[in-house]
């Protein structure tokens, strides 16, 4: 799910760098950082679901 995010925060970046529009505070370089958080929370693990199975073995 991070990784989903860091690439929708990529793609808006990309959109405001490439038209050269900033919202108050949130310009390109912001949303990449954000992204790139994103990413290391991601690589991290940070989120990832653990399934576990436990198979019940008969005697």
């Amino acid at each position: 799910m991070l990784a989903v995010v860091a690439a929708v925060l990529f793609g808006l970046a990309l959109l405001f760098d490439l038209v050269g529009i900033s919202i108050a505070v949130i310009t390109s370089s912001l949303l990449v950082t954000a992204g790139l958080f994103c990413l290391a929370l991601y690589f991290a693990g940070v989120g990832a679901r653990q399934v576990t199975y436990r198979r019940r073995t008969r005697r």
